[in-house]
């Protein structure tokens, strides 16, 4: 799973990433321009204007000019955000793709794709309910210390000021969850009460514990003695008396006011306009129109398919069906983890082995570098396995893959493997690295986020590993299997809970039926579908396309078919809804 380095940018007007505001006075500006004048200015003034609005973006991309500040989440901010995408979006459909070159056209179309979608999506005010176990202010602001960088004073003091508005931003949430609660739009409540819980326990630490505390323990070698000094007594008296009473205040909110009075059912269809808000998140989240039922169809179709390939293992291993198999892998305890440590080494050692055989198959490899390192231990026990931040744009900071070592003695470790390699490489760093070190595109592609298209690829990077001669231990393999079980399943599971009035159990229970998952992987999963309805969807869909594309391919070019040809070709032009990701390879072929 690709977790952005600060969430924020996906708390849009429906479900996900909103392409941000627009400034109106450019229209007279850019009237006398070209086609291509025009728009090529209209897209910088857009990402600059986004880079403003959204300084963590900035701060994502290496862009230092916004460090000091926050977003501003007020009701009115994201009205107002509201209001400019329609603006831009006029504005954009001013200029003509007649006369455009090919790749004008591509930016014009992903502009307005992006901005379309945003529009439509405002109307169900996803603002009000933007807090769950899995991500809004409060959890996102807690990887602050990850992702800014610290390597002068000047660093240090763009860290303290943004600090010292925290508390602000957490008023404001509090104010947006306040119209939620008037509204009707309330997430469940006991996932609120995880919440709740997170909250506390951030709130709880001791300041020389704090997770925002500890870039005092990282000094660099360019902040001398005096400003050091300086700066701890600042940054520890900022959190002692600002942060965590911030925190300790909107954990006692969400528990005492806002918990109780969270919806009892798990489904985004029991809202106020519930089917047309899935629709809506199904169409952000998959860059697709398809239906709830046409999605949930096509999941029994992949589940029942990956069955009979998994029973083909399970009899090779001298079981007389999957049952047997499932159930001996759940009560083995050599199939889980022993330690914390050893899970981390796992993920390094699969890392590792995979870089000396990425020439044999992409003609460019990423420059930005790759850790395997600890997830954040106040997210890590309501969290997935592992997932992938993204490094910086410009190099300063690191992707990295978050390994979770919660509990590692409940955790099964089959599927570790494959997950290596979609978090990290050829998956999402490949992917993702590759993209924001493209110059010939502009910014908002290079850091764009479709997520059918980032999940898609790094689920295909799974596959991918198998044929570069991976997974050569039959549990690893089943484990890959188990990984597309999982991703098909997500297909039903999620439609039936959004759409079908599908309860937590039921859920549970179709993963019990089809996968020998531990029991703390599948609570967090359901758990992470009912929060997040339609992103779940994304990684099959994003899949099948890039691998149909594929076989189109190699069936057309026969022994001329190059793999590497082909990579780059999916990759070289940044992420894509699907539609135009397949009309691009479309292209490519017939080109060869």
């Amino acid at each position: 799973m690709f977790r952005p380095a600060i969430r924020l940018l996906l708390i849009a007007a429906g479900c996900v990433f909103q392409l941000l505001p627009f400034a109106l006075a450019l229209s007279c500006y850019a009237a006398d321009l070209s086609g291509h004048d025009k728009l090529n200015a209209l897209i910088d003034r857009e990402w600059q204007h986004r880079l403003r609005e959204f300084p963590e973006q900035a701060t994502m991309t290496g862009d230092r000019r916004f460090n000091d500040r926050l977003t501003d989440f007020s009701a009115a901010a994201f009205e107002r955000r509201a209001e400019h995408d329609r603006a831009a979006l006029a504005e954009f459909r001013t200029i003509s793709p007649a006369g455009l070159a090919a790749e004008d056209k591509l930016n014009l179309a992903l502009m307005q794709y992006q901005l379309q979608v945003s529009v439509d999506g405002a109307r169900f005010r996803a603002w009000e309910m933007e807090v769950n176990q899995m991500d809004g202010p409060a959890l996102d602001y807690a990887s602050l210390p990850q992702e800014m960088p610290f390597a002068t004073a000047a660093d240090y003091e763009n860290y303290l000021k943004r600090l010292r508005v925290l508390p602000r931003v957490l008023e404001q949430t509090t104010t947006n969850m306040r119209l939620g609660m008037r509204d009707g739009l309330m997430p469940p409540r006991y996932l609120l009460e995880v919440a709740a819980a997170q909250a506390a326990e951030i709130a709880a630490k001791p300041v020389e514990q704090s997770l925002f505390t500890e870039p005092l323990k990282r000094f660099p070698d360019g902040v001398g003695a005096r400003d050091r000094k300086r700066i701890a007594e600042e940054m520890n008296t900022a959190v002692r008396a600002l942060v965590l009473p911030a925190y300790a205040k909107f954990a006692r909110f969400v528990q005492d006011e806002y918990a109780p009075r969270g919806r009892t059912e798990p489904g985004v269809d029991s809202l106020p306009d519930g089917a047309a808000r899935y629709r809506q998140c199904i169409r952000e989240q998959t860059t697709t129109d398809i239906s709830p039922e046409e999605l949930h169809a096509l999941g029994l179709k992949q589940v029942a398919e990956l069955d009979a390939q998994m029973l083909s293992l399970a009899r090779a291993q001298g079981f007389a069906d999957l049952k047997s198999l499932n159930r001996h892998i759940r009560e083995d305890r050599g199939f889980y983890g022993k330690s914390g440590e050893q899970v981390l080494n796992l993920y390094a050692k699969y890392t590792d082995q995979m870089y000396a055989k990425l020439p044999s198959y992409f003609s460019k490899l990423p420059k930005t570098r790759l850790v395997v390192m600890p997830m954040e231990d106040f997210r890590s026990a309501n969290a997935v396995p592992a997932d992938y931040s993204n490094g910086a744009g410009d190099g300063s900071r690191p992707g990295r893959i978050n390994v979770n070592q919660y509990d590692p003695a409940h955790r099964l470790l089959l599927n570790s493997e494959a997950i290596a390699y979609h978090e990290g490489i050829p998956g999402h760093h490949l992917q993702i690295s590759l993209a924001q070190e493209t110059q010939n595109i502009p910014a908002f592609r290079r850091y764009g986020d479709y997520t059918s298209y980032v999940e898609g690829w790094a689920l295909y990077a799974e596959t991918l590993a198998h044929e570069m001669g991976f997974y050569q231990d039959p549990y690893s393999e089943y484990g890959r299997l188990q990984n597309l079980m999982w991703r098909s399943i997500r297909l039903v599971v999620d439609t039936g809970v959004h759409s079908q009035h599908w309860t937590r159990k039921q859920m549970i229970d179709f993963f019990h039926e089809h996968t020998a998952m531990d029991e703390q992987n599948i609570s967090s999963e359901v758990d992470r579908y009912i929060a997040w309805p339609g992103q779940a969807l994304s990684y099959k869909l994003g899949e099948m396309t890039i691998l149909r594309a594929r076989s189109q391919a190699q069936e057309k070019l026969k022994e001329r078919f190059d793999i590497r040809a082909f990579h780059a070709a999916v990759l070289d032009a940044g992420p894509l809804p699907l539609s135009l990701l397949e009309q691009k390879l479309r292209d490519w072929l017939t080109g060869q």
